[in-house]
């Protein structure tokens, strides 16, 4: 029984370790491309970016075409990442379309994952304009095809990746269940990703009870149900993916950008911030979800490469959507504008499979 609390002390106190040496050296992927560690480095200006414009991709949802709602600044849009260790190859879309011939790729997770896959499909669409395209939206399961390359980009939405089951006591959250993976199987690629909704209370709750085992509760530690639900995950993956067959990828834990103090500015938000902290640290240190997210992903026994975009991300303070978007009131300092930071995602995306 001590067994659960020891573990999250441990947890904690890597977290705490984190922030104080505030680097993502301990969040390495579980290999890196050519010994090079493409995740810690700055950001430097470079006038070739974007890589495509939002008015020219089909593929963009409202919430994140910040340039359409009237943002009013484009200086965060010419910013590439740079690592310290390497370059980085520009993401060429018809190499991509070419490599993944006949193949299918689906991410896997919440709005983040959403953000990732429009800006993959927006990224490859500039490299071949005149391709054509079938373009699904649904709930659940939504796809684009490049169907010249037999290429098909999935998005399979499923916030916790476990399944919320409706039981008589309304929807529970079963950290132990996760038929939902059935949709997954057969893929050539998986990208996953969770963690936002996890962290959400009241009205944006996605579940009424959590189910634990043989536990039904009505709440607990968050952390704790993320690292019990991540886990049941990694179990699917080691029992239900073929490594020799399918990459898998996890995308690092996306942080917000609500609490100004985080960065040392106390009083401000991600609105009107114009350009990203300098260097390669964050004054805040890692989030103790990245700290879940490593400790699951070393006891696995399929390797999965950790797209460990936390800290890079967390530099980018002025990528967000802000005040300027389509389909959220308020203040998003959780998703990011695109064109923007999640094409770095898909340029990391890139270099580990070519590099």
């Amino acid at each position: 029984m001590l067994l659960l609390p020891l573990l999250f002390l441990s947890l904690v106190l890597q977290a705490r370790a984190a922030k104080s040496h505030n680097a993502s050296h301990s969040l390495r992927g579980r290999k890196q491309a050519s010994g090079c560690n493409l995740f810690i480095g700055s950001w430097v200006v470079d006038p070739s970016f974007p890589l495509y414009d939002s008015s020219s991709c089909p593929f963009i949802d409202a919430e994140f075409d910040c340039q359409k709602y009237g943002r009013p600044d484009n200086q965060y849009l010419k910013y590439s990442w740079k690592p310290d260790s390497c370059a980085i190859p520009r993401f060429d879309g018809k190499d991509f379309l070419n490599r993944w011939s006949g193949k299918k790729i689906m991410f896997v997770g919440d709005s983040l994952s959403l953000n990732m896959w429009e800006s993959l499909a927006c990224m490859i669409h500039a490299s071949v304009p005149n391709a054509k395209t079938s373009f699904l939206r649904k709930e659940a399961l939504s796809s684009v095809t490049f169907q010249e390359y037999g290429v098909t980009i999935q998005l399979y939405r499923t916030p916790y990746l476990v399944d919320i089951v409706r039981e008589d006591v309304g929807r529970v959250l079963s950290l132990d269940s996760i038929e939902a993976g059935n949709a997954w199987k057969d893929m050539d690629m998986l990208v996953f990703n969770s963690w936002h909704w996890w962290t959400h209370k009241g009205a944006s709750q996605g579940w009424d009870y959590i189910r634990d085992g043989t536990k039904l509760v009505q709440d607990m530690d968050r952390l704790e149900a993320f690292y019990r639900g991540l886990t049941t995950w990694a179990r699917w993956v080691d029992l239900n993916v073929d490594p020799t067959k399918t990459k898998v990828f996890f995308q690092g834990i996306s942080p917000t950008h609500y609490l100004g103090k985080e960065w040392n500015q106390p009083k401000r938000s991600c609105s009107g911030e114009l350009e990203p902290l300098s260097g390669s640290s964050y004054p805040a240190g890692l989030p103790p979800a990245a700290t879940v997210v490593n400790t699951v992903l070393k006891k696995m026994k399929n390797p999965v490469y950790l797209l460990d975009i936390t800290l890079l991300s967390q530099l980018r303070k002025d990528g967000h959507p802000s005040l300027y978007s389509g389909d959220h009131s308020g203040n998003d300092c959780s998703h990011w504008c695109l064109p923007g930071l999640p094409d770095t995602w898909n340029q990391l995306l890139y270099a580990a499979l070519t590099m």
